[in-house]
């Protein structure tokens, strides 16, 4: 499943009860952040207690984008769960070590790594069966 606004695409890569990879790709910045909480909120209020981010093609992020990541990891851990990024460019990695945000938002390189992060019963399938 796959949701898009004009500048960012979020599509589900695998989920289970508990866990959800999800593929963010465009740019997340102001332009995008009420359409990127609202989908992302929408897979908490579902019941994923954990998010793996696969940004491999996000091309852009500003300090909007990241208080929308920040955003999400504080709901995460209301209920006891977290944010993972995989896959973060030069410049997602630059900003988050410019921040200090890497202890609040772990970035793995691969979607396989964060999931290994994550207790194994609260982990969808990696990589998912192809249809």
């Amino acid at each position: 499943m796959s949701t898009e606004t004009h500048r960012l695409t979020i599509t589900e890569l695998a989920s289970c009860s508990d866990c959800a990879v999800l593929r963010v790709s465009g740019e997340l910045d102001q332009s995008c952040e009420e359409f990127f909480l609202r989908t992302l909120g929408a897979r908490v209020e579902a019941g994923h207690r954990h998010l793996v981010l696969d940004v491999t093609a996000l091309l852009f992020c500003d300090s909007r984008g990241l208080n929308c990541l920040l955003a999400v990891r504080w709901l995460l851990a209301r209920r006891e769960g977290r944010l993972l990024l995989a896959g973060a460019g030069r410049r997602l990695s630059e900003m988050l070590a410019l921040t200090g945000s890497t202890e609040l938002l772990p970035a793995h390189r691969t979607v396989g790594r964060a999931l290994l992060t994550l207790p194994g019963d609260q982990r969808p399938l990696w990589p998912p069966a192809e249809p």
